[in-house]
């Protein structure tokens, strides 16, 4: 179908134009010859034009993949719109060798004029798409599908996508599912939320979500929020969770296996709820009584505790991290199982994770290079709770000097705190490099020494209060410290947050930095472990 050609009134220099539909050639017989002859031939090249126009801005544009611009993963979120919510439906068999059928359904709303809109999604199948009722082209563009609508999108638009498709829990190594030994678990930072679902997948586009999952009886589920449902269909058992406050897709959890699920009580009657391996709840139960003391403890030093509820998921899997998913940290089973590891030890981490419900989750970063913002804290207070829970040995000033002397080290292998190098090719968590944490630890603790202890601790509850259920960046943490120290503190933090060198320590001009070590092999800067070592011998399992 062709559409007419408007045609403007008056030429540009003022006399009428010339229809362009076949009466106006009609209504020029008769004239006499000659008359505006030598005009014609530019009348019809401008026709030409603007037919060559109309066609190239109906013909459909092609499909690119698109970002906003995250320094660290250009490639992630995508312009146009915020979600406001996610509900995802997933239908599993009980094995992990096929993929299982999906269908996530996202109400945004646009904030651009949209002909094209771009989710991010890889490792999947799309079906089919629908936008507002009605059914929407798709293509894949690199890890984006590129949906055309129906019809035009406006600002402000409130929009309903639906999309049919398949998820892979056999995975290519990238994040995304876990597969553990009864079931699966997930795994999303830093960009492998898009492996699993369809989503805007940037820390800084938070949302709500639904997650309804379909299993057969014997399995449990267990994902972010609360349960609000279950319904039984035969063998086939399905689960309803839904989180009370809005999530980064990068914190989405859903585990499914034959878990045992226990159930108690933290602070101000806060639910408390863990997943371990089913058979194993007895051996860990000392373990999971841990955690409402830990989470009295964390509410002394930043306030409350920012969300509906809270527990731990032991995987019976090999991941060589833990992760603090929303309401649901990850850890792996056998953190509390390797005899060699102190008990101090072990909390530390689990205070670790449960420290990011404050800084990553609830106060999520604005962009990726902000993430010192959660590393930095959640190093902090391990290292705190270790010294004032934990062995002798457990100084964070001893810590602290053990990581300064390493800083410039770290410095020159991952890049400053706040100014991160990018991750290898393939090896997205290569960011999480130990100047993300003890080397940024080490920025709270010059801060610490700066503003003087009240201040820095009014700091600390005033940045998780004013930011909560948000995404905030360094600009607005040094404006905050700024306010609050009641001088200026850009210098101050442009220095420890983006210098290749680490300044001098105050409080400790004694302490030096030592130079960083060359390979005799290549003439880098040897690989570091992801966490600075609190005990001597301790397995470096974590990258949290």
């Amino acid at each position: 179908m062709s559409l007419p050609l408007r045609r403007p009134s008056r030429e540009p220099d003022g006399t009428a134009s010339d229809r362009t539909t076949d009466r106006s050639a009609h209504a020029t017989a008769g004239r006499r010859p000659g008359a505006r002859h030598g005009r014609a031939p530019r009348r019809v090249a401008a026709l030409g034009l603007a037919i060559a126009a109309t066609v190239a801005a109906a013909a459909p544009q092609p499909a690119e993949p698109q970002g906003i611009g995250d320094r660290l993963f250009p490639s992630l979120g995508n312009p146009g719109y915020h979600v406001i919510s996610y509900d995802i439906s997933l239908d599993y068999s009980g094995h992990n060798d096929r993929p299982i059928d999906a269908v996530t359904v996202i109400n945004a709303e646009a904030t651009a004029t949209l002909d094209q809109l771009n989710l991010d999604f890889a490792d999947g199948t799309v079906r089919s798409v629908q936008i507002d009722g009605r059914p929407a082209a798709h293509q894949q563009a690199g890890e984006d599908i590129v949906l055309t609508p129906a019809a035009h999108i406006t600002p402000g638009q409130k929009l309903r996508i639906v999309v049919h498709h398949t998820t892979d829990p056999r995975g290519k190594g990238n994040g995304g599912w876990i597969r553990t030994r009864d079931g699966l678990a997930m795994a999303n930072q830093a960009d492998a939320a898009h492996r699993v679902f369809p989503c805007n997948d940037h820390p800084s586009d938070k949302a709500y979500f639904t997650f309804h999952v379909t299993a057969p009886q014997g399995l449990t589920v267990v994902a972010n929020g609360l349960p609000v449902g279950e319904g039984t269909r035969g063998p086939r058992r399905t689960w309803t969770y839904r989180t009370a406050h809005p999530m980064a897709t990068e914190l989405a959890q859903v585990s499914i296996g034959r878990s045992s699920v226990v159930t108690h009580r933290g602070p101000h009657g806060l639910p408390l709820r863990d997943v371990v391996p089913a058979g194993t709840r007895g051996a860990l139960a000392r373990w999971l009584a841990k955690t409402p003391d830990q989470v009295a403890w964390m509410e002394r030093k930043v306030g409350p505790y920012p969300f509906e509820t809270y527990g731990v998921l032991l995987a019976d899997a090999s991941t060589g991290f833990e992760l603090e998913t929303q309401t649901l940290s990850l850890f792996e089973k056998r953190l509390f199982t390797t005899p060699q590891l102190p008990d101090w030890y072990v909390e530390s981490v689990m205070v670790h994770e449960l420290s990011h419900q404050w800084f990553g989750d609830s106060v999520s970063p604005r962009r990726w290079s902000d993430v010192w913002l959660n590393e930095a804290h959640a190093t902090w207070y391990e290292a705190l709770y270790a010294q004032e829970k934990g062995d002798p040995r457990a100084s964070l000033e001893a810590r602290m000097q053990r990581a300064y002397q390493a800083s410039d080290g770290w410095r020159a292998e991952g890049g400053p705190p706040a100014l991160p190098k990018l991750p290898d090719q393939g090896r997205k968590i290569g960011i999480f490099r130990p100047i993300v944490y003890d080397g940024s630890a080490l920025v709270l603790y010059a801060l610490q020494h700066k503003m003087g202890k009240a201040g820095f601790d009014r700091l600390e509850r005033e940045w998780v209060a004013k930011h909560r259920d948000g995404s905030a960046g360094t600009a607005d943490f040094i404006s905050l410290a700024s306010d609050i120290y009641g001088h200026n503190l850009s210098g101050f933090f442009w220095e420890w947050l983006y210098g290749a060198k680490t300044p001098p320590m105050p409080g400790h001009p004694e302490w030096k930095p030592q130079a960083a070590k060359q390979s005799a092999a290549d003439g880098k800067t040897p690989q570091s472990a992801p966490r600075v070592a609190v005990t001597p011998g301790a397995p470096h399992l974590h990258k949290a």
